[in-house]
């Protein structure tokens, strides 16, 4: 019986080898490097990405189980139809490659006084701070 998968743009701490993968990594079935459109911010120990705005963000595509994309909803505070989310998912476009599915994104409004992340990847940026 084959059971029904998600695939989820990550370019967080849910990437491979990054602090909370292993929330993901049971639920896995495939993993794809990709980018978005948009611009990661960031809010201390993790990111965030805002849609809408010029800019590519670096990433991966994982693809998931139902308890996989469940699993994800609990770390990123997010509950449908719930009106005060930490995070929204969306559905979204890889901007290179014929790729598409959901991913969690914070309002403009939140991060607007965060820093922004140039670079637009989250692993380049934090070895980064790591070498100040």
């Amino acid at each position: 019986m084959n059971k029904k998968t998600y695939v989820v743009f990550v370019y967080g701490t849910l990437l491979v080898g990054e602090m909370n993968h292993h929330i993901a990594a049971p639920y896995l079935q495939n993993v794809r490097p990709g980018k978005v459109n948009g611009k990661l911010y960031d809010v201390g120990s993790y990111p965030a990405l805002v849609v809408g705005e010029e800019g590519e963000v670096v990433g991966e595509w994982l693809t998931v189980t139902a308890e996989g994309l469940k699993q994800m909803d609990m770390l990123e505070d997010y509950e449908e139809g719930r009106c005060n989310n930490e995070y929204e998912r969306i559905w979204i476009r890889d901007c290179e490659q014929d790729i598409e599915g959901y991913v969690y994104i914070y309002a403009k409004e939140k991060a607007m006084s965060l820093p922004l992340i140039e670079s637009g990847s989250w692993r380049d940026y934090r070895k980064m701070k790591k070498s100040l």
